[in-house]
């Protein structure tokens, strides 16, 4: 008389199944794409290109002071329009009685008059900035040639 032995250990399947964790992933990679457009602060504006641009990571902090300038010229602080530059300093200095760090970021359409944009940080320094920051974007430099090899007998 034999035992009979189950033999349970062969019906495992050791594979790894990555259908399920790449349906996960995809899920993650729309989730993203969809939220970071929304992360950006204040009005979207196009800023000036620049071959050397100075980095300042502070402003895309969340409590950061922004000061936005579109190419009509409205002034907008943080997201909310500013309908006479004067009003700029008396809310510039309701936000910093509050801060120790006493920065405020400028960022100008390039298509903006240079006047407006004067009028704004003359308002800014008016309201006691210590530190004033003008954000700019890289400029996009098309890759060089190689310089082309000199003729022969020359």
């Amino acid at each position: 008389m034999a035992l009979a032995k189950r033999n349970e250990g062969a019906k495992i399947s050791s594979d790894i199944n990555v259908t399920p964790m790449v349906d996960v992933m995809l899920v993650l990679l729309i989730i993203f794409m969809v939220v970071t457009p929304m992360l950006q602060k204040g009005i979207s504006v196009d800023m000036a290109p620049v071959n050397n641009p100075e980095q300042m990571p502070d402003a895309d902090k969340e409590d950061a002071l922004l000061v936005s300038i579109t190419r009509d010229g409205k002034v907008y602080f943080g997201s909310d329009q500013i309908q006479d530059v004067d009003n700029l300093t008396t809310k510039v200095k309701d936000r910093l009685a509050n801060k120790q760090d006493k920065r405020v970021y400028v960022k100008a359409d390039m298509r903006t008059r240079f006047g407006g944009v004067v009028r704004v940080v003359d308002s800014v320094r008016a309201a006691g900035v210590d530190d004033l920051g003008l954000l700019t974007d890289q400029k996009k430099t098309a890759p060089t040639a190689p310089p082309a090899p000199a003729a022969p007998g020359q």
